[in-house]
């Protein structure tokens, strides 16, 4: 078994999700962690991964890294922070109903990056299979994914972006007395390069924090 299986297999069995691993400048190996919803965590009852949390899989990982003999010089065991990266399609369906940026590997309509609401896109049923049927009887397909995107106005009717940019976006929705588009993006998961939750901020003064990454002492260029 190879050391990046190993520290799959470790983190997975300490009841977490490894969410990415990645190797850094000067030797830096970093290790990005979830909680597993529905498991059960000693401490804090929070869905956030802990500052115990990480020391728990950071004590393990040196010892596991070590029997492999693993190339590094320093470990950082952290959360996936409020921007959380979604690696796999489970992460797309964990994470349905939340707003997402994503980057897609070849630009759509002169573009690449968008924001919105990720949904499952609904399944396309030939009329054939409808007819005569109830909905619950109908095959249902993998549809794929949709981003719902909104334009700055509706962006301002939910409270979302700086004061000035709100209140100028209500100001243009109250003079033209629409109810601001609604666009949807579909896609399928092969189609994205990168895809990210977007940070959301309490602005009643209270905000997510991320456990900050935890490093090991170092001990003549090896990890203790």
């Amino acid at each position: 078994m190879n050391w990046q299986a190993a520290i799959e297999r470790t983190v997975t069995g300490l009841g977490y999700e490894l969410v990415e691993v990645e190797r850094a400048a000067r030797g830096l190996l970093r290790v990005t962690i979830d909680r597993v919803p529905g498991h059960s965590y000693p401490g804090a009852a929070s869905e956030s991964v802990t500052v115990d949390d990480c020391e728990a899989v950071t004590r393990q990982l040196q010892y596991v890294l070590e029997v492999e003999g693993a190339d590094y010089a320093r470990l950082e065991v952290s959360s996936p922070g409020l921007d959380r990266p979604l690696k796999r399609e489970a992460d797309y369906a964990r994470f349905a109903g939340e707003l997402v940026e994503i980057t897609l590997k070849l630009p759509f309509q002169g573009r690449r990056k968008y924001r919105g609401v990720l949904q499952p896109r609904p399944a396309e049923v030939p009329q054939s299979l409808v007819e005569g049927k109830a909905a619950d009887a109908v095959p249902q397909a993998a549809g794929g994914w949709r981003l719902v995107l909104q334009d700055e106005a509706a962006t301002a009717r939910k409270g979302g972006g700086n004061k000035a940019a709100r209140s100028n976006a209500k100001a243009r929705a109250k003079a033209s007395d629409e109810e601001a588009p609604v666009q949807v993006l579909d896609f399928a998961f092969d189609e994205v390069r990168e895809a990210r939750l977007v940070p959301v901020v309490d602005f009643k003064g209270r905000r997510a924090q991320a456990a900050q990454p935890q490093e090991p002492q170092q001990d003549g260029g090896r990890t203790e």
